[in-house]
């Protein structure tokens, strides 16, 4: 992100795209793939209503799901939106009644999943339909980066529709804390090892250097770790089998981790990412790793960037752009399909993409947005567009981007393991290896 430390200069990155109408009730007429085959328009067909299932049940996501919902009424007056939104657990909720739903063949009319390897499971068990000719009928693919549309299509197949683009590997930290210790707030520690010097000093102040949460921020923290340590192409070696898991630079990263987490408060363990985060905002702990929807806990009390709090890319990360996204999709059997458009639609228009993301803190996965437009948004989401246009994009492990289900869940279960003292680090890192066998085969 160039030093993404909230005191510097930003600049910004085209990112947003046209907006669409609503739903359309017609019925299923073929459509040109564009490359001189013709399928059935699945999304086509009964546009009375949308039930739409997502996790978007509090704080920013709450508020951008909002803005997003009012968007879609102005656009879409005939078409009855109903939020069926599950909160718990960073999805987790959600994402198990969906599966009970899909199971028992009682689709939604689309559902929040996280762009990427995140979708294999559905794109396997036959449950999401391609979308592919639809982001023809929209022109989407003129609308969003290259780069993104590569990590959406599947053997030339496309299942689903960003409606923004976060960034995992982003430091919080309160200047005051660092001033306390002794530390330059301006002065971004190089890589892992100097990061871990300063913490040194902050504990030696009295505050905690690093909060840290539930399971899933857990993991998240690691593969910002083996990105640091690793490199951009020692960490996507990672999931096409080039590096492997048992590797000393792997061995190295998890070192690192286990030093990081000697400088965190095990009784925030159990707890999810907002209660860890308040520490920062308190004044009473130095850093966070969060993603980029953690700028609503500043904002939401008043905090001023530059002056309150700082943000940086995780030591070692910076030029790197640690990638997820949240999309939507459309269901094998949908009952609505017509709604599903109608929803798609406004979910990658131009005017739904700037309401969503200016609430919720992530940038539009549109390339398209004027500077007058892109100047709606804050100095962070501005920076997160420049660096997202010009920085190396991995996948986010812990955020569905980078590994199918199976794989993260097993990272997970691995990591919350290790950090709970219940294997060495040699285990936790043949754990790791057992959890992604198959990659590379």
């Amino acid at each position: 992100m160039r030093r993404m430390v909230a005191l510097a200069g930003v600049a910004a990155l085209s990112l947003t795209l046209a907006a669409c109408g609503g739903g359309d009730s017609g019925g299923g007429e073929p459509a040109d793939t564009g490359e001189g085959t013709t399928t059935e328009k699945p999304w086509e067909g009964d546009a009375s209503q949308v039930s739409v299932t997502t996790w978007w049940e509090a704080g920013s996501e709450k508020l951008g799901l909002e803005a997003l919902v009012e968007v879609f009424n102005e656009q879409n007056p005939d078409t009855e939106f109903i939020n069926a939104a599950l909160a718990g657990g960073g999805g987790s909720q959600a994402k198990q009644k969906l599966a009970a739903d899909l199971a028992a063949n009682n689709p939604p009319d689309t559902f929040q999943a996280h762009a990427g390897a995140e979708l294999t499971d559905y794109i396997d068990a036959a449950q999401i339909t391609d979308i592919a000719g639809l982001y023809d009928e929209l022109k989407l693919r003129d609308a969003f980066p290259a780069s993104l549309i590569d990590r959406l299509t599947v053997d030339g197949a496309i299942y689903s529709i960003p409606s923004n683009v976060h960034r995992a590997n982003v430091v919080w930290a309160n200047p005051t804390v660092l001033e306390e210790a002794g530390i330059d707030p301006a002065a971004v520690p190089a890589d892992m090892d100097a990061w871990l010097a300063d913490m040194e000093k902050i504990k030696a102040a009295g505050k905690t250097p690093l909060t840290l949460g539930m399971a899933w921020t857990q993991s998240q923290l690691l593969e910002t770790v083996l990105i640091a340590d690793l490199g951009a192409d020692g960490y996507n070696g990672l999931f096409d089998g080039s590096t492997a898991w048992d590797s000393d630079g792997v061995k190295k990263a998890l070192g690192h981790f286990e030093k990081l987490l000697t400088f965190t408060d095990p009784s925030l363990y159990s707890e999810d990412w907002e209660p860890a985060m308040q520490l920062v905002v308190d004044g009473k702990a130095a850093y966070n790793v969060m993603g980029d929807w953690a700028i609503a806990s500043f904002d939401s009390q008043n905090k001023v960037a530059g002056q309150d709090y700082i943000y940086f890319p995780v030591p070692g990360t910076d030029g790197i752009f640690d990638f997820l996204a949240d999309s939507f999709t459309l269901p094998v059997g949908a009952p609505h399909p017509g709604g599903t458009k109608a929803w798609l639609q406004t979910v990658s228009s131009k005017e739904g993409q700037i309401a969503f993301n200016k609430v919720k803190g992530s940038i539009p996965a549109r390339s398209d947005l004027t500077d007058a437009e892109k100047g709606e948004f804050s100095d962070y989401q501005q920076n997160a567009m420049e660096s997202f246009g010009s920085d190396t994009i991995v996948s986010s492990i812990a955020h569905g981007a980078a590994l199918p289900v199976k794989m993260s869940n097993a990272i997970n279960d691995a990591v919350a393991k290790f950090v709970e003292g219940g294997s060495s680090l040699d285990e936790f890192q043949q754990e790791l290896v057992k959890a992604t066998d198959g990659i590379g085969k």
